[in-house]
């Protein structure tokens, strides 16, 4: 189940070509995209916030591997299920986009919050058949990826690290810094640091 396009390669094999009008993924694929996105909608997207268990199981149900702790809006939009990982008290936020095409993994303790964007895909520019690309996104404990901002694919949050609201980031970020702005840049260490 869209597992051969959550493959850290640059490269998804094989795939049609968009540019021509063709699907980017499988009938098969599209069919499970369109099961999880109209359960989601009739199920979830609508739960007001305590229903945080019953977002988890039907998340779980689908594939998605998440801590019991773990918290997800109603209005969160998730691409692909089977490729979130949540851990403890991780949390993502009321309208966050989770373009999860490739893995995603938000570790314990971090948050991402209302309306970021993690996207883990896009296109070879240089290839004149435009093929998809993926390639996984980390946000590591302790993180806080803020309000509007967006965490290209490939890019690890490092543990503590900041980017602030409406930054943009393409490459990782260091432990426990604080970045902000487009393309996102160090401002400050973060003086807070866990005692786990």
């Amino acid at each position: 189940m869209l597992s051969r396009y959550a493959k850290p390669a640059s490269r998804v094999a094989s795939a049609p070509v968009p540019r021509l009008g063709g699907p980017t993924f499988a009938w098969k694929d599209r069919a499970l995209r369109l099961l999880w996105t109209v359960t989601w909608a009739a199920l979830a997207a609508w739960t007001p916030a305590p229903f945080h268990p019953f977002r988890r199981r039907l998340l779980v149900l689908f594939g998605a591997d998440i801590h019991p702790t773990a918290i997800v809006r109603g209005s969160a939009r998730i691409w692909w299920p089977g490729n979130l990982r949540m851990g403890a008290h991780a949390s993502l936020g009321p309208g966050a986009i989770c373009y999860n095409v490739a893995p995603v993994t938000i570790e314990d303790f971090a948050i991402v919050s209302q309306r970021a964007h993690l996207c883990s895909a896009g296109h070879d520019i240089d290839d004149p058949e435009f093929p998809l690309t993926v390639r996984p996104i980390r946000i590591s404990r302790d993180a806080w990826v803020a309000a509007e901002a967006f965490v290209g694919p490939g890019v690890t949050v490092g543990r503590g690290a900041v980017l602030g609201a409406r930054g943009v980031t393409f490459r990782d970020l260091d432990v426990w810094t604080v970045y902000a702005g487009n393309p996102a840049r160090a401002l400050r260490r973060r003086a807070y640091s866990s005692s786990g």
